[in-house]
């Protein structure tokens, strides 16, 4: 729908520029910052075709030539990796998850191994997290993205989802009605009016899995933001740890930066998404037990080895109340960030470890 791109692209932007504050932390695009200890100099490159997001990358390489090359390879890998998990469009010659939903209920689709590996990771977290983090909820979160994008086109007819269709619509989002087949390498969705949505993790995993083919090609110190998930491989190359702002909920300066070496920070946030209805405002992370936004959180940031992880973990810590959300993060062995919709904070004693001036 052409009003759902342009509301899209728009935020993209907007993203784009919020990132790029980071500006005097990182070196722009065609200014190269020499490290005298290494030899090895910064360079930058930004996206915005990457998972409908803003994206920075950075990278300290021996000369231009590297660093172009480096950079146009984890650019190619992360847009391979947004067209498989795209349930929007399809693309000639690929089954991704919109052609997994548009066989729901028909029959199982053969799906690329990063595919078939995200979904059998998705139902891990769905056990992990007591189903806060639930792939199998698009049919859900359709109902909500259509009444958020009719509301931003058109603001004064803004209306809340009735409740009736989403309480018919999770009913089909049970979990155990993705049937992958790892032999055969399909997936399989049983119930035909079931969709999948892979927003809580997608962009998460497929940082981490970006960023550990990167290592693999010889990338030793690299800093990739896709849409403010950020993944460290290393650390900057003067043996210092890259500095990650955390962005406040109510705009304006950053609520802390980090030191990051070798490390994933990621941030769910009630301000990323959202529409108004009758002066209130609705964010778009929807709570699979009321189907309602989250209430208990403005913003929620992980900090994790593993960016699949923490991802997945942003999501569901956002839709638990601060008991069982520092309980899960404790279980998954993480460290978190919690501002809550009063502004309090509370966070773990490994992420007030991390803070940096």
């Amino acid at each position: 729908m052409k009003t759902s791109l342009d509301h899209r692209a728009a935020r993209g932007l907007k993203k784009l520029a919020a990132l790029l504050l980071l500006l005097p932390l990182l070196c722009a695009c065609g200014c190269a910052l020499v490290d005298g200890a290494s030899g090895l100099s910064r360079y930058q490159a930004s996206y915005l075709d990457v998972f409908d997001t803003a994206t920075i990358l950075t990278v300290y390489a021996p000369d231009e030539a590297q660093a172009d090359a480096w950079l146009e390879e984890t650019h190619a890998l992360l847009l391979q990796y947004h067209r498989l998990y795209d349930i929007y469009n399809s693309y000639d010659g690929l089954s991704n998850a919109r052609t997994v939903n548009e066989n729901a209920g028909v029959a199982p689709v053969r799906a690329d191994t990063a595919l078939v590996e995200l979904v059998l990771y998705a139902k891990d977290m769905y056990a992990l997290t007591g189903g806060r983090m639930n792939i199998a909820l698009g049919s859900v979160l359709s109902i909500w993205h259509e009444y958020r994008e009719a509301g931003l086109e058109n603001p004064d007819g803004a209306q809340l989802p009735p409740m009736e269709a989403l309480e018919e619509a999770a009913r089909h989002a049970d979990i155990e009605d993705v049937v992958v087949d790892e032999a055969a390498g399909t997936i399989y969705l049983a119930d035909p009016k079931m969709s999948l949505d892979l927003g809580a993790i997608a962009k998460g995993y497929a940082a981490q899995k970006v960023a550990n083919e990167m290592e693999k090609r010889g990338v030793s110190s690299m800093l990739l933001s896709v849409g403010g998930n950020v993944v460290a491989i290393g650390a900057r190359t003067d043996g210092k740890d890259w500095k990650v702002e955390v962005q406040s909920p109510y705009g304006g300066e950053a609520l802390y930066l980090l030191n990051v070496n070798g490390l994933s920070v990621v941030t769910s946030g009630s301000y990323q998404r959202y529409y108004t209805v009758d002066g209130a405002r609705y964010h778009h992370i929807i709570d699979p037990a009321t189907l309602m936004p989250a209430l208990y959180y403005d913003s929620v940031t992980v900090l994790s080895a593993d960016s699949s992880l923490a991802d997945a973990l942003s999501t569901a810590l956002f839709c638990l109340p601060p008991e069982e959300s520092q309980a899960l993060a404790t279980r998954a062995g993480v460290d978190v960030l919690w501002v809550a919709t009063d502004g309090a904070q509370t966070m773990t004693e490994g992420f007030r470890a991390k803070l940096t001036n």
